[in-house]
């Protein structure tokens, strides 16, 4: 059994399923995904993606706000988040991050926003979704002064090795999405062949960066499949192989998700 570790369902086109996300998410089962983690990014789409965690026994959420969807006038409050967070579906907290790539000038208040999850993490125990671009001393020096015990996930990762190893030296895991399968992602893929097997998470980040071969296309879960295939031949180990030892490590690291 596969799980997609990182989707947004209530993004993706549902257009080749007639507007089915039920139809969608069967499609994947059928090519061996057993679970689904579908992300929180805003305060908008917290009540979505738990309903969603509600109406599907293999589905779970995590809630937080994307470093890309804060508003400055709005930031979100720590009573706001730990509210959201004490539902037995929402097994994780985030997406949270930095991302300087876009909006260099929210720095300040990207900051905030990812020390207040990091807060809400320590609260309650559950690991933090990591979205990080052109960040990483920051990121890292936000994840150091935090000390999760819980740790999380460096989500969709694209960054250095160096970057890699600090975050699994603080009990982090990775997580690689379809970018690995891009012709250009020679370097990630250095990476992906260094990271230890048991703290390697396969992902979609659906609707976005669907993998070879549906480059161009709306990325859907089931798509989760050929990420896996590619490591698995990348690292020279069985896709079985493979399967089994990221579905554990996702386990391990979200237990509210382990069915």
């Amino acid at each position: 059994m596969l799980v997609d570790s990182h989707c947004h369902l209530d993004r993706l086109d549902l257009t080749p399923y007639n507007g089915s996300l039920d139809a969608a998410l069967q499609a994947a089962r059928d090519g061996g995904v057993g679970r689904f983690l579908c992300i929180g990014v805003s305060a908008d789409n917290a009540a979505t993606v738990k309903q969603l965690a509600h109406q599907h026994a293999d589905v779970f959420a995590s809630v937080g706000i994307h470093p890309l969807d804060l508003q400055p006038e709005q930031q979100p409050s720590l009573d706001w988040l730990l509210a959201e967070l004490d539902d037995p579906r929402v097994v994780a907290i985030g997406e949270t991050g930095l991302d300087y790539h876009y909006e260099p000038q929210m720095a300040a208040d990207q900051q905030r926003a990812f020390s207040l999850h990091l807060q809400a993490a320590k609260q309650t125990g559950k690991p933090v979704v990591i979205h990080t671009r052109e960040a990483r001393q920051d990121t890292l020096e936000l994840l150091r002064a935090a000390d999760l015990p819980n740790a999380g996930v460096l989500h969709c990762f694209t960054e250095d090795w160096a970057m890699a190893k600090a975050a699994l030296d603080m009990g982090y895991y990775i997580s690689l999405s379809g970018i690995v399968t891009f012709r250009n992602a020679q370097a990630l893929r250095e990476v992906a062949l260094q990271v230890p097997a048991d703290r390697l998470l396969v992902e979609t980040d659906a609707p976005y960066l669907a993998p070879i071969p549906h480059r161009g296309k709306s990325n859907e879960p089931r798509y989760v499949r050929d990420v896996a295939e590619f490591l698995a031949q990348l690292r020279g180990v069985s896709f079985d192989a493979l399967a089994e030892q990221t579905t554990a490590n996702f386990e391990r690291l979200f237990p509210l998700a382990a069915v």
